[in-house]
C-alpha cells in the first residue's frame, strides 16, 4: 500500500481550501493511505471537512519545545486538539530557510512520538551536495545522527519522505534509477542505524500526475510527498490514482 500525502507548504485560503478539501473527501482510495498537510491556521478547516473521511491531515511543523514561555511556538499537545495524525519535520525549506539542525529535528520527532502523532521525517541533498558526490555522506549524517540522539525503537513508527532539493522546481528531474538509488542508500543507512530498514520511504521531488506512476513503480518507493501539485485538486487526483493502480 502506497502513501499519498499533501504539503500545501505556506499557500491556502479559507474559501479556496474548502473546494479542495471538498475534492480530497471523494477521492477513491481503497488502496492508498492520503492525508494532506496544511498551515496552522487552516487546521480546525481540514478537521472539520475530513473527520469523516478516509482523509488523515496534519501539519508541516512543530515546536522542538513542550508547553510553556516560547512565544510564537505550536507544540505537539496543541497538534491533538485539531485531530492531526500526521506532522511533517525537517522539511528541506526548513533547514534551508531555518537553519533547522538534526538535534531539532531528533526532538521534534519525540515529541510528536510523546502523542502518538506519525512524523514525517524528510532528508535530502542540495544541487550542490550532488554534484560534488557528496549525497551519500548527507544522507548517512541525517539518517544516524537523528538515530543516535533518539535511539531506533524512537523512529519505530515515522514515514521518511526523501527530497532531492536539487530535483525540486530547478527543472531537473530525478530519474527512475536516481530514487532507486536513493531509497536503497537510506535502508542501507537506516540498517546502520539500527533501525527497521522496511520503514516506508516516500519520495518527495516534484511529483505530478505525469510521472506518478514511473515513480510509484521504483523498488523501495512507498509513494510520495507531494508539495505543489497538492494545490491542484486535479493533479493529486492524478497521483492518487496512479498510486491506486500499484
Amino acid at each position: 500500500m502506497k502513501w499519498v500525502i499533501g504539503n500545501w507548504k505556506s499557500n491556502g485560503a479559507w474559501s479556496q481550501n474548502e473546494a479542495l478539501l471538498v475534492a480530497l473527501k471523494a477521492l477513491v482510495c481503497e488502496n492508498t493511505r492520503v492525508g494532506v498537510c496544511v498551515p496552522f491556521p487552516y487546521l480546525a478547516q481540514a478537521q472539520r471537512m475530513l473527520q469523516e473521511s478516509k482523509v488523515l491531515w496534519g501539519a508541516q511543523n512543530v515546536s522542538p519545545f513542550g508547553p510553556g514561555a516560547y512565544t510564537g511556538e505550536v507544540h505537539a499537545e496543541m497538534l491533538c486538539d485539531f485531530g492531526c495524525r500526521l506532522t511533517i519535520v525537517g522539511h528541506s525549506e526548513r533547514r534551508q530557510y531555518f537553519g533547522e539542525t538534526n538535534a531539532q529535528i531528533a526532538e521534534k520527532i519525540q515529541r510528536l512520538n510523546a502523542v502518538a502523532i506519525t512524523p514525517i521525517w524528510c532528508v535530502g541533498e542540495t544541487l550542490e551536495e550532488r554534484e560534488r558526490g557528496a549525497w551519500q555522506d548527507v544522507l548517512r549524517q541525517q539518517i544516524v545522527e537523528v538515530v543516535e540522539i533518539v535511539g531506533a525503537a524512537a523512529v519505530e513508527n515515522v514515514l521518511i519522505a526523501y527530497e532531492p532539493v536539487w530535483a525540486i522546481g530547478t527543472g531537473r528531474n530525478a530519474r527512475p534509477e536516481d530514487v532507486a538509488e536513493a531509497h536503497a542508500w537510506l535502508r542501507r543507512m537506516l540498517t546502520e542505524a539500527g533501525a527497521r530498514p522496511d520503514l516506508p520511504i516516500l519520495y518527495g521531488g516534484s511529483v505530478k500526475g505525469g510521472n506518478a506512476a514511473e515513480l510509484f513503480a521504483v523498488e523501495g518507493c512507498d509513494g510520495g510527498l507531494i508539495g505543489g501539485a497538492s494545490l491542484s485538486a486535479t493533479e493529486f487526483a492524478a497521483i492518487v490514482a496512479a498510486a491506486e493502480k500499484e
